[in-house]
């Protein structure tokens, strides 16, 4: 009688624990089953934004000329564009900014057709970024951003071209003369300053805040003084300066954006923009200093501050303005009109 109680006690028993027994592997496999094919779903690829094709009158093509190899390529302006922009303004910036920075490459790219005179033969415009605009094909472009980035970056550059096809900047009617920077030092200058000649009446003197969040805002050069005086004397054989005096090196005046207009070195009278080009500063605004056997300069801004500050142009995009805001901030009495 006992053996058959306990018989059927552990039948009971087995019959009880059965399902955890048979439903617990099926349920772990189930899991993981799940787990595979999460992890093997593919990810959804970005596609390519394409460019849009806008009907201009004239100018839909442009010849531009390679420094490098002295080859004129002829190529859709807006197509052209795409490499203008990507070249020159970071396509991590906000998108307004990249907008805007389409419309200035547009327009300067008009004026130069309009305005060539020939200065670079058969050639409309070169991609030598010191004479004209920077510009790299959409290969080499690509291959410059990490692989994560590329084509969300790419299609921020074609939205910017397609978001304002059409688009000049025009003062009285006129296509603009264009002209844009890295970093303001947070006051654009008048062109007259830089280059000489005439002001522009489009081209005023603005501020704008913000820059100084931006690693183009401040840089700073030591050189010796050997290197310094070799430097000056490859433009002006006759330069002598006596370091023991307090007044070797003195600013004798600053532009209204805060630039140094007027320099005294040694002998000489330079201004601020020549010696930004003769010791390679990244600015004519600059404080200068004799340090024992250096010379040190701090500069404050990127670029020679004429017209729209990319730098700016990205603070402003970010405080809340549109591209039209934006351009009617660097370019004073402008409008913008389509093509």
């Amino acid at each position: 009688m006992r053996n058959g109680i306990m018989i059927f006690l552990g039948l009971s028993i087995f019959i009880f624990l059965m399902p955890v027994f048979i439903t617990k592997p099926f349920n772990i496999m189930a899991k993981n089953e799940s787990n595979d094919k999460s992890d093997k779903t593919p990810k959804k690829e970005e596609k390519e934004v394409e460019l849009k094709k806008y009907n201009y009158k004239e100018h839909s093509t442009i010849k531009l000329l390679h420094a490098e190899t002295a080859e004129i390529e002829e190529l859709p302006l807006d197509a052209y564009l795409l490499g203008v922009v990507s070249a020159e303004m970071p396509a991590s910036f906000e998108m307004e900014a990249l907008n805007a920075q389409a419309v200035v490459a547009r327009t300067y790219t008009l004026y130069s057709i309009t305005h060539n005179n020939k200065k670079h033969g058969d050639a409309d415009i070169c991609d030598n970024s010191a004479c004209c605009q920077a510009w790299i094909s959409k290969e080499n472009r690509l291959a410059k951003w990490d692989e994560e980035n590329r084509i969300e970056y790419w299609n921020k550059i074609v939205s910017a071209v397609n978001n304002t096809e059409g688009k000049i900047i025009t003062y009285n009617g006129e296509v603009i003369d264009a002209f844009f920077h890295s970093n303001s030092g947070g006051k654009t200058e008048v062109p007259v300053n830089v280059w000489g000649g005439t002001n522009y009446p489009y081209l005023q003197s603005v501020q704008t805040s913000g820059e100084d969040a931006y690693s183009q805002y401040n840089s700073e050069l030591i050189i010796n003084k050997e290197e310094f005086v070799s430097k000056i004397k490859q433009s002006h054989k006759n330069f002598q300066i006596d370091f023991s005096k307090e007044d070797a090196i003195k600013i004798i005046e600053y532009t209204d954006a805060n630039r140094i207009k007027t320099i005294k070195v040694g002998n000489l009278n330079l201004s601020g923009v020549e010696i930004r080009k003769l010791m390679g500063l990244k600015s004519a605004n600059f404080t200068v200093k004799v340090e024992g056997d250096n010379i040190k300069f701090e500069v404050i801004g990127y670029g020679h501050g004429v017209g729209m500050s990319q730098t700016g142009a990205d603070s402003m995009a970010k405080q809340g303005s549109n591209y039209e805001e934006i351009i009617k901030h660097f370019y004073t009495n402008v409008e913008i009109t389509n093509i």
